[in-house]
């Protein structure tokens, strides 16, 4: 998993409450368990004016000109303004896995539905929580300056707006650090590989037949 430090990125803002997992990635492109392939269907019938269907060749497709992630200002955004409640509905994993391979780092919002928030540190996205107060200077800045960056600091755990001025927000202490060093569920049992090494070769000599069994 990519660790996630510091990052300054383009701001994209969307300025919408509630949005659920079906939005962020719809149901009938949930036919792989790998992580990648997703990116290009993120917010897919917002993006597009068409219905997709799994490996179609989106290059081709009708886009929605109105949708911020069409907007030229707000091509290579790396981090996501969103409203309250972001990711609500069904647990898919697949929802981070498009934000990441779209190219996103990290979503700024009020609040995140819970299995969502889970999931994003699971797989190197940092989900920011900021009042609805901070949100809504964001929002406005963001809107009104082209070119838009925020510097996220997991470390400082700030996010630190142009003028300098910077807004605290919180993070459970082993997601931070799994994030900060690029931990996921594997990486963190992979720490712990020698001792997981040393236990299987006694458990050969004291119950050989089980692993004579596994051949």
């Amino acid at each position: 998993m990519q660790a996630f430090t510091v990052l300054t990125g383009l701001v994209a803002p969307l300025d919408r409450a509630n949005v659920d997992t079906d939005q962020i990635i719809p149901k009938q492109f949930l036919k792989s368990i790998k992580r990648i392939g997703f990116g290009v269907n993120l917010f897919d019938e917002w993006r597009y004016l068409d219905e997709g269907y799994p490996n179609q060749d989106c290059s081709k497709r009708p886009i929605n000109t109105e949708f911020v992630l069409n907007q030229a200002r707000y091509q290579g955004a790396q981090v996501l303004l969103a409203r309250q409640n972001f990711g609500c509905g069904s647990s898919r994993e697949h929802a981070p896995w498009a934000l990441d391979e779209y190219g996103f780092r990290a979503v700024i919002a009020p609040s995140f539905a819970d299995i969502f928030f889970n999931n994003c540190f699971k797989n190197g996205l940092l989900p920011v929580v900021l009042s609805e107060e901070q949100v809504d200077i964001l929002f406005k800045e963001c809107e009104a300056n082209e070119g838009y960056q925020l510097t996220v600091d997991l470390a400082k755990q700030q996010v630190i707006r142009p003028n300098g001025e910077a807004f605290s927000f919180e993070v459970d202490a082993f997601r931070r650090h799994c994030l900060l060093n690029g931990l996921d569920d594997i990486g963190l049992t992979l720490q712990a590989a020698e001792d997981i090494r040393a236990f299987e070769a006694k458990a050969k000599v004291a119950r050989p037949w089980v692993f004579n069994a596994l051949r």
